[in-house]
């Protein structure tokens, strides 16, 4: 096959983009402002519009609740298809208000466990307002010492919560659970890994399902083995993209460690993952604390659809001989060939063809769009997520 056949793949992949991203946002010490941050959500699409614009990859947007409630959902649904582009997943929010100290969903309070799953029944209705299919729920809860809490008795009123939420899906919703190792809480998290999240979507039903984040897991885990056991269980429900050296550290996707992403993105290729009928949402979630939003965004998009591209050209019929014979060098070099394939340039001759612009990160700051939104956006409360 041709590269450009081989290419074919990439159509109908796509990366949803954090409305986050475009507000506000800095080290845990500090938050940093800039000229031309989105001052309300409707802002926050208009720059994730333009994202998309450019690439062609980024036709939606996840909201994250509370910080982007507005009192119109049906109106920002619909400035989102003005623009381009649609709402994506809902992100719920239990890590800022003052009750959930001790635990939200696996509070030992039935109040505030009821105050937390009503949050989550306010993002199902919003849901229904903004068209969005998917309910993405990161849990913060945790503790810090052994004997503070039974770990057990905090799983059980977790499992409980949840399946009051998941009774508040409409059939065509989904409820998608994030897992993290550690922080906010350092001696055990309540969804610290795969398998906890994974054993609670079984329990649940099937529209329940895991999301992955490259960064929520501990120094050397093999990432690309999880993708495949989740893939494998039909239960990757999400994939979250950054970068990380050392936690999460929420950094342009790719730009650690390359290869781990083609590595990652090899698995979920090998079987069909990238496809839409896959069912695997893929979108960024990063915190660009010193770099400008828009280009950040611009670059991990561009990350991902290289690193995709590449993993595309694997020779699976050269990898599986080498596999089956077992020929290590053979079948590692096949990888190799792949990753170190430069496919920029088929990558550009392929936006051209499609009216999107070669260079996207040139065309956007040759656009002026940073100076508009800077000249423009001035008074008003900019968005941040603290």
């Amino acid at each position: 096959m041709s590269p450009q056949e081989v290419l074919s793949g990439l159509d109908g992949f796509t990366i949803e983009v954090p409305s986050w991203a475009y507000g506000n946002s800095g080290t845990r010490f500090k938050v940093f402002s800039t000229p031309g941050t989105p001052r309300d959500p409707f802002e926050k699409i208009a720059d994730a519009a333009r994202v998309h614009a450019l690439t062609g990859l980024a036709p939606r947007v996840s909201l994250h609740i509370p910080w982007d409630r507005v009192e119109d959902y049906g109106a920002l649904a619909a400035h989102a298809e003005e623009h381009g582009v649609r709402i994506g997943a809902i992100n719920s929010n239990l890590f800022q208000d003052d009750d959930y100290k001790f635990g939200s969903l696996t509070h030992t309070d039935p109040k505030v466990r009821a105050k937390a799953v009503e949050h989550h029944l306010e993002c199902v209705d919003i849901m229904a307002k903004t068209g969005s299919t998917d309910l993405k729920l990161w849990l913060p809860d945790g503790t810090n010492y052994a004997g503070q809490a039974s770990l057990r008795a905090r799983q059980d009123r977790l499992a409980d919560s949840l399946t009051q939420i998941y009774a508040a899906l409409e059939p065509h919703h989904r409820l998608l659970v994030e897992y993290k190792f550690f922080e906010p809480y350092f001696y055990a998290m309540d969804i610290p890994d795969w398998g906890t999240a994974l054993l609670h979507c079984q329990a649940l039903g099937d529209r329940a399902q895991v999301v992955l984040d490259t960064g929520h897991h501990a120094p050397g885990t093999n990432i690309e083995f999880i993708v495949m056991q989740l893939l494998r269980a039909g239960r990757l429900g999400a994939f979250d993209f950054n970068s990380r050296y050392y936690a999460d550290d929420d950094l342009i996707v790719g730009s650690a460690d390359p290869f781990q992403l083609f590595r990652i993105m090899a698995e979920i290729a090998s079987v069909g993952g990238h496809l839409p009928e896959s069912g695997v949402n893929f979108m960024l979630d990063q915190c660009h604390n010193i770099e400008d939003k828009i280009a950040g965004q611009i670059r991990s998009v561009l990350n991902v659809e290289q690193a995709l591209a590449k993993a595309l050209l694997v020779d699976t019929d050269a990898l599986t001989s080498a596999e089956e014979a077992g020929d290590v060098i053979g079948a590692h070099d096949v990888l190799m060939d792949a990753f170190h394939t430069d496919v920029r340039g088929a990558l550009a001759d392929r936006r051209e063809a499609r009216g999107l612009p070669r260079d996207p990160m040139a065309a956007y700051r040759a656009s002026g769009y940073a100076a508009e939104i800077a000249a423009g956006r001035i008074g008003g409360t900019q968005a941040a997520w603290t």
